[in-house]
């Protein structure tokens, strides 16, 4: 039975690969969702996200999609620093089933670059590349490296992406670890916690599926099969509704497994049968050769041994459950027990002998390092011998070389006080000169920072005094002019209304209708002179607004706003305001574009801007000599701000606009 569970356990520890996909049950309909996200005119940083989570999808299915998703998302990632590092994370899950090296640095150098990010999508993703990293290494480094890095790594990084249908995730993990090293108690308390967290905050999600059928595998392990049954067939219940899951091959895994253990011998071998199928059509191969070692186990049992004996001669032909020496000679055993059970004594000498070769062969590399420990350990206390010797030696020389050194030293201290003195005075005078020229530059460092501080005061009060008058004007307008204006209106309208003659004259009319489209573009220039939305509903709103306020026929702006906070200063708000403004105008008046798309995000005091559009673009090496009113007073306010700028834009390739602000600047 001992041998049975550690072939058993390296298909288990093998499926946790399956696992990290972490793809909804209703396949089709989230693979449509994200191949219709790269038909539509979306954002880059979309497209790439969606071509990403089709790299983790097909990884099984098919490689080469899976590829060709991977090297599209990289590609459309180029401008943003997040996606960038998440593409390294993909880069890993492409080659997490056929390249555990090259994935392993992949997920390495991923949460590396995703620790640099501090929200919970970040977080969420450095989780699961540490965790990839270690299961990646588990061969090398142990089930202890695995469960160190899940502890220290993974679960904290779930913790703080505050998703809990992860962070079960990583318990169900757990128990698996323990499972594989017998410690069932620990393992059922883990997934246990893992379901209890699932059924609450992920009642369909796959999360939950994988928890109930390691609860399954648990169960049996430890002869609870009373317990493993309840969770068999809410598993079951999970997938009905998704009869092409890829997820039924771990399903029919589960459930021969139990089968074996209650004695189901014919059930069990029905569920290894639909099992082989579907393994075999998602290209599993590791779980394929592990279905029919099931099928060996429920074979021995039903004592149909020349089968059995079968079974185990196609698996070491295949040679994945045997590249590894310790599995290769465990089937031996398992095929010297068989042959004997048939009567085929020679054989099973024969099978018996391979396997005692392997087993001694395992011993003699393993006497092989202990004799290289005993020998490292002769040779280095051979080494403190000589050294003591050495020691003693030149003890010897160094009470004759101490006698000829303090002779030495009463006359070298003689010529050092003499230069000591001498080096006094010149370096006390040169240190003065250093004092006289460091203070000129601290002088001159003053006035500089003195000026500076002026001309920001000077902007301030400038831009300020431009608020001031632009919301003194506005208010004139709307107040005064508008409701001089709409004052006319109505009483052209009425006088027309009470006057019969006259109601039908087509001059009058148009005359009406153009007073009536002066006044809508007097209260649209007050309205952009003084931004109401801004005072009464916050930046973000205003934003949004000024966006919707813009469009029309022809021209799309796509705005995006991330974690912007609501106390900024209100005069930092309204700089914010009228940089974004600024922006919009400058991108219709001059490129012409059809889509737009500004994002607008805060980090701690850091606020970011960028504006993308697709029209005309320009050289910007023409921005050295050319400067309107319009680039003045936005690079006045984005250094008053002490922010900073960069365009980026190329003839008939749009234009990209970056900015960095610092919302304390104010004041």
């Amino acid at each position: 039975m001992k041998n049975l569970y550690l072939l058993l356990f390296l298909l288990l520890c093998t499926l946790q690969g399956v696992s990290q996909q972490q793809i909804p049950l209703n396949e089709k309909k989230y693979v449509d969702s994200l191949e219709s996200v790269l038909k539509q005119n979306k954002a880059d940083s979309s497209k790439a996200n969606a071509s990403f989570l089709l790299v983790d999808y097909w990884k099984f299915k098919d490689t080469v999609k899976s590829k060709g998703y991977l090297l599209g998302g990289k590609k459309l990632a180029q401008k943003y620093p997040y996606y960038n590092a998440l593409s390294l994370f993909y880069e890993g899950q492409y080659y997490f089933n056929w390249s555990p090296v090259k994935a392993s640095a992949a997920f390495r150098k991923a949460a590396d670059a995703l620790a640099a990010f501090s929200n919970k999508r970040a977080y969420g993703n450095c989780a699961a590349a540490w965790f990839n990293y270690a299961l990646m290494n588990k061969d090398q480094k142990g089930y202890d490296f695995v469960t160190t890095i899940t502890l220290e790594k993974a679960i904290p990084n779930a913790e703080k992406a505050d998703n809990p249908i992860m962070l079960a995730h990583y318990y169900t993990q757990l128990s698996t670890i323990f499972m594989n090293t017998y410690q069932f108690a620990k393992a059922g308390q883990y997934d246990q916690k893992a379901i209890d967290i699932l059924e609450k905050a992920g009642p369909e999600s796959s999360t939950l599926l994988f928890a109930y059928l390691s609860g399954v595998s648990i169960y049996c392990y430890d002869n609870k099969t009373a317990l493993a049954l309840p969770l068999l067939k809410k598993a079951e219940l999970l997938l009905t509704a998704f009869p092409t899951s890829v997820n039924y091959t771990l399903y029919y895994y589960n459930e021969a497994l139990y089968y074996t253990t209650t004695q189901q011998l014919e059930k069990a071998l029905a569920s290894t049968e639909k099992g082989l199928v579907l393994a075999k059509k998602y290209n599993q191969k590791q779980l394929y050769q592990q279905f029919f070692f099931r099928k060996y186990e429920i074979y021995s049992k039903q004592k149909e041994y020349s089968k059995a004996r079968q079974i185990l001669l196609d698996i070491i032909r295949d040679g994945t459950l045997t590249a590894e020496i310790n599995d290769r000679a465990e089937i031996y055993a398992e095929l010297a027990k068989t042959t004997g059970l048939m009567g085929s004594y020679k054989e099973a000498y024969n099978w018996l002998s391979k396997q005692k070769t392997l087993t001694d062969s395992i011993h003699k590399s393993q006497t092989q390092v202990k004799i290289s420990e005993l020998e490292t350990k002769y040779r280095t206390v051979k080494n403190q011998e000589k050294i003591a010797a050495l020691q003693a030696q030149n003890k010897h020389a160094a009470l004759n070389t101490k006698n000829q050194r303090l002779y030495n030293w009463m006359l070298g201290l003689s010529c050092g006080f003499l230069l000591v003195t001498l080096a006094f005075v010149f370096t006390n005078a040169r240190a003065k000169h250093k004092f006289a020229a460091q203070k000129e530059i601290n002088y001159q460092q003053q006035l500089k920072e003195l000026e500076q501080k002026q001309q920001l005061k000077v902007a301030k009060a400038m831009l300020d005094g431009e608020e001031h008058e632009r919301e003194r004007v506005a208010r004139d307008l709307h107040d005064g002019l508008g409701g001089m204006l709409s004052g006319v209106k109505i009483g052209l309208s009425g006088w027309t209304s009470s006057n019969v003659g006259v109601s039908d004259d087509k001059d009058l009319h148009r005359i009406i209708n153009q007073l009536d489209t002066s006044v809508s573009e007097l209260r649209r220039i007050a309205r952009n002179m003084v931004p109401e939305t801004l005072l009464k509903f916050g930046l973000e709103t205003a934003l949004k607004d000024l966006s919707e306020f813009h469009m029309r026929d022809g021209l799309h702006i796509e705005y995006q706003a991330f974690d912007i906070d609501r106390n900024i200063p209100l005069a930092v708000q309204l700089h914010i305001y009228r940089i974004v403004q600024e922006l919009i105008s400058n991108a219709i008046k001059h490129a012409s574009p059809k889509n737009v798309m500004l994002q607008c995000s805060q980090n701690g005091d850091i606020f970011f801007i960028t504006l993308e559009d697709d029209g005309c673009g320009f050289d910007t090496t023409v921005l050295n000599n050319k400067k309107g009113m319009g680039l003045d007073n936005l690079q006045n306010r984005i250094a008053f701000l002490k922010g900073k700028f960069e365009i980026q834009s190329a003839i008939n390739e749009g234009t990209t606009i970056n900015i960095e602000l610092n919302t304390n600047a104010d004041g």
